[in-house]
């Protein structure tokens, strides 16, 4: 046991060692992290409810998702390197939950949204400010791969129920390419070769297809890395 441990130090040690990433080398960095976005030109939801004669406008509301992949850099200078990726990211947009009750009247709609799924290619530079900390910018090129619309409806009025859920299927709907500019920032902790990436991805293609709305995505991304020298 102590053997392995020993072993075990020794690795981190040669890790850390080499996550200075000198000028000239080779990184990758696997990552995981969340999501959170909207559509800009989304249509309101409103209308006057045919129980109460209420008008009623759902909020529009982020969602929420995952982010997954891995990015190789490559080290031009202390201050300056290129770097590129691939991930799985979940887009879209919502609205917030809407519940309306009268006697025995109970209307619930949960869970409203328009979900993407993108295979995404980021091209990045990044600029150390100092050490461990970069400002960023660039490109990236996205593939979608799935859209759905979703929602939760229950009612209940006297001894009528209905609980359904409910899943379209919109890929037909939407373009297959997005083009989109990230900007951020990351942090690269000093003792071990973590890295804070935060983005803001701003969406320059249209999602939709048709003559509606230009819908585009606007996505917020967190994630947290771990880099290996190559």
């Amino acid at each position: 046991m102590k053997k392995l441990m020993i072993i075990a130090a020794m690795m981190v040690a040669t890790v850390s060692a080499n996550a200075q990433f000198e000028p000239g080398t080779f990184s990758i960095q696997p990552k995981v992290g969340v999501t959170a976005s909207w559509l800009s030109n989304m249509p309101d939801i409103s209308g006057t409810s045919e129980i109460t004669g209420k008008k009623v406008k759902l909020d529009k509301a982020p969602a929420v998702g995952i982010v997954i992949g891995a990015e190789a850099e490559y080290q031009l200078s202390n201050m300056f390197s290129l770097a590129a990726g691939l991930n799985y990211s979940m887009q879209g947009s919502g609205w917030e939950d809407f519940t309306e009750k009268s006697g025995d009247y109970k209307f619930e709609l949960k869970d409203m949204k328009i979900q993407l799924g993108y295979v995404t290619i980021p091209v990045v530079a990044n600029i150390y400010l100092f050490k461990g900390f970069a400002v960023k910018g660039g490109v990236q090129f996205a593939f979608l791969t799935n859209a759905k619309e979703k929602y939760s409806l229950k009612v209940n009025y006297d001894d009528y129920i209905l609980n359904k859920d409910f899943d379209e299927d919109i890929k037909d709907g939407c373009e297959k390419f997005d083009l989109s500019i990230p900007v951020g920032v990351s942090y690269q902790v000093p003792t071990i070769p973590i890295v804070i990436d935060c983005r803001y991805n701003i969406g320059l293609s249209k999602v939709n297809k048709g003559d509606g709305d230009k819908m585009k995505n606007n996505v917020i991304q967190l994630t947290v890395g771990y880099k290996f020298a190559l």
